[in-house]
């Protein structure tokens, strides 16, 4: 079984792919020298940050730098893994926090450095299958956070159809005992579904789809209760339900070789020294990946894009503070921006005027999409952060889209807990329309990042071209709140709107509900 521990951080442009940056390989030498932070004056002299003066100083060689130096650290994974990875809890993420550490720390007393350790999960399936009357299902994949079948050996029963959507213990009947649980989904968060089949006696679950769709979701915070746990297409469960229905026996064997364990992982926030600390402008990025890959797009780019701004920003007074946030265990379910928003005090809470949440700057398939935050569904602030990022693409002549603000980042605690938020994006697994393709370049019924969560997501898989007019949009929103928040609302509440969560059933990548 692999062993997760520990590992202590050390302290000390045209919107087309067709217009995709050539970017110079550079030698050790000239790298570092690209990297190397250049004397800056003491902040008396330095002029009230402006924001085309700190978008000039964003480039594509240095992003690409960094690039590399985080692809050679993911390669610290590859002992345990097999590959490159930066996964929490491996050496490969270990080395990231380290190399976040030490660049901020490099830029001297502009900004203090806070390291917070917190106990995270984290959850991988090596193996599994699915066997339905005699047919080996093709939609079924194992919830994320799922516990093996017992002995990590296939079990076998009849499946039993649980009443509504299994969201009370009465609702799953007795004759699950020694059989799988077979329930819809809706209403409820997975896991509570698999609490209650374990509960009843169950040897495994199957949360069925309401939708022709497929289930990737996510079981969420571990229980004791909790049995090894698929997700089902509603077009493969449509045959079975009519069985079932009908009083037909369908049999079935599921395996799921897994493990879950409790690990210490660490956020790292740096904020600035100067400023207004009533008044914070605050943005992050997640400084790990899954365990399929480095994570050089998701979120490296993001990642790297911060330490960037951060770097330069050292060029300028503020006037409000700025506060930096690499946040881990993201992949795992949001788990580090989570813990560091619940953990809040409430008049620190307050002082963050504004939460700003980058996440995939660089896919190579890229659309410049912006979360559809609004004041209506979202805390007051959100659709003026919003229609900041509107205003600097239509600035630019660049084209841009809308997505959901539907919990698959980093923003959702700080939305759920009433702080105004927002952020862009390039695209993950979604499909390119033709309409985009037309925005943007690219392929159409494509997506946006074929290497999304795969091996793959390596120094070839990000876009400079979408990578450095992003890392440019963040230069402009950081600049402009750290200059000033008139016009921008005060803070109000600490919770988000009652339609938020209502809508929202994403917590990080995968589904919940």
């Amino acid at each position: 079984m692999r062993v997760h521990s520990a590992i202590p951080l050390c302290a000390a442009v045209a919107g087309t792919a067709a217009a995709l940056q050539q970017i110079p390989i550079l030698s050790d030498d000239e790298q570092q020298r690209v990297l190397e932070p250049s004397s800056s004056s003491s902040s008396e002299e330095k002029p009230l940050v402006e924001s085309s003066a700190l978008q000039d100083l964003i480039s594509g060689d240095r992003l690409e730098v960094r690039a590399k130096k985080l692809y050679e650290i993911a390669k610290l994974g590859e002992d345990e893994y097999n590959h490159p990875t930066r996964v929490i809890g491996s050496a490969g993420h270990a080395g990231t926090l380290s190399y976040i550490y030490e660049t901020v720390l490099q830029l001297g007393d502009y900004y203090t450095i806070a390291n917070q350790s917190f106990p995270a999960v984290s959850g991988n399936v090596f193996e599994s299958r699915l066997v339905l009357g005699n047919e080996v299902s093709k939609s079924a994949a194992p919830m994320g956070l799922t516990p093996p079948t017992k002995n990590k050996q296939p079990v076998y029963g009849d499946l039993v159809l649980v009443d509504n959507e299994g969201c009370q213990l009465s609702d799953v009947p007795d004759s699950v005992k020694g059989n799988i649980a077979f329930i819809k989904r809706g209403t409820c968060p997975f896991g509570t579904k698999s609490e209650h089949a374990g509960q009843k006696g169950a040897v495994a679950a199957i949360v069925y789809n309401y939708e022709k769709d497929a289930v990737q979701g996510t079981l969420g915070t571990p229980s004791p209760n909790h049995v090894a746990t698929f997700g089902l297409s509603g077009e493969e469960a449509d045959p079975i339900i009519e069985k079932l229905q009908k009083k037909d026996r369908v049999d079935s064997i599921a395996y799921i070789d897994a493990e879950v364990n409790q690990i210490l992982t660490t956020n790292i926030v740096a904020q600035t020294t100067a400023g207004d600390p009533g008044n914070c402008v605050m943005l992050g990025a997640h400084s790990d990946s899954v365990a399929e890959g480095p994570g050089i797009n998701d979120d490296g780019s993001g990642t790297i894009s911060l330490l960037e701004v951060a770097t330069q920003l050292t060029k300028f007074n503020v006037s409000n503070c700025v506060r930096f946030a690499w946040w881990a265990g993201e992949e795992e379910g949001l788990l580090g921006s989570d813990y560091y928003v619940a953990t809040l005090p409430e008049e620190e809470n307050k002082k963050i005027r504004l939460f700003m949440d980058y996440d995939m700057m660089a896919s190579p398939n890229f659309a410049y999409q912006i979360y559809n935050a609004t004041n209506a569904a979202n805390p007051t602030g959100s659709e003026e952060l919003r229609n900041l990022y509107i205003d600097w693409y239509k600035d630019n002549k660049l084209n841009y889209t809308f997505i959901p603000f539907d919990g698959r980042s980093d923003y959702d605690g700080f939305i759920r807990n009433g702080i105004p938020g927002g952020g862009i994006a390039t695209g993950a697994e979604g499909i390119k329309s033709k309409a985009e393709q037309a925005q943007f370049g690219g392929k159409a019924g494509d997506w946006y990042d074929p290497c999304y969560h795969q091996l793959c997501d390596d120094l070839s898989n990000v876009n400079y071209t979408s990578w450095v007019v992003n890392t440019k949009l963040i230069a402009h929103s950081v600049a402009t709140y750290a200059r000033s928040f008139k016009g921008f609302p005060e803070r109000t509440k600490s919770v988000a709107p009652a339609a938020y969560h209502e809508e929202v059933k994403y917590h990080g990548s995968k589904l919940f509900i």
